[in-house]
């Protein structure tokens, strides 16, 4: 059975990424959905995708040295207000799928956050293309469910060697490797990012599990 998910919520492009209002819109649609973690300055887990604010809102700020308040304050003055992780988990109180990509290295703070938040919950499942965040959260709690992310110039060998780790429990790879026949001897789940055309889209969904947007 495969499984997908809207890269950052973007189910259409009418809507802003990483928002309470596309992440709706995802679970109406009965689609789980990808989305980014960073941390604030105040340790805030929060649903955003860079690590600066100059793409998004044309300031020079990172996301780490600024408290919430501010970063909310900023965001909704441009109506794409950053919500929470706590925000997600309440809308979707259990009953959706998450696939939540950890951006930066989590400290001991944080880690225990992030494993307070999801423990109890469902459907969730965390990775991250920084090996010591899976490392670090197997410890506290053998129970998550955890990936590792790959570019699209990864070697195989060292995408085969790393699935075998124990804190590796499912793996994330550029769409690319979807046409790599030497994948099959990996015996973990795989979710291709991100798909944006439909006809790949439709030629893999009912073998493979996909991260897509805008389709």
């Amino acid at each position: 059975m495969t499984t997908h998910y809207i890269h950052r919520g973007l189910a259409k492009k009418k809507f802003k990424e990483n928002t309470i209002q596309s992440f709706k819109y995802c679970f109406k649609r009965k689609f789980g959905i990808e989305t980014d973690l960073q941390v604030t300055k105040d340790n805030k887990l929060v649903c955003f995708h860079d690590f600066n604010l100059k793409r998004k809102f044309k300031l020079n700020f990172n996301v780490k040295d600024i408290n919430y308040p501010k970063l909310k304050k900023i965001s909704n003055k441009n109506k794409a207000p950053i919500p929470l992780l706590k925000d997600l988990l309440k809308i979707s109180n259990n009953k959706h799928r998450l696939l939540l990509e950890i951006k930066p290295l989590l400290n001991n703070q944080n880690l225990m956050s992030l494993v307070n938040l999801t423990k109890k919950k469902k459907k969730i499942r965390l990775f991250s293309f920084k090996e010591k965040n899976l490392i670090n959260l197997y410890k506290l709690n053998k129970g998550l469910s955890l990936g590792l992310l790959f570019l699209s110039n990864s070697n195989l060998r060292v995408i085969k060697l790393k699935s075998k780790k124990p804190h590796v429990k499912f793996l994330g790879l550029e769409k690319s490797f979807l046409f790599n026949k030497k994948l099959t001897k990996i015996r973990k789940s795989i979710f291709y990012y991100t798909v944006k055309r439909k006809d790949l889209f439709k030629k893999y969904k009912n073998s493979k599990n996909l991260i897509f947007e805008n389709l």
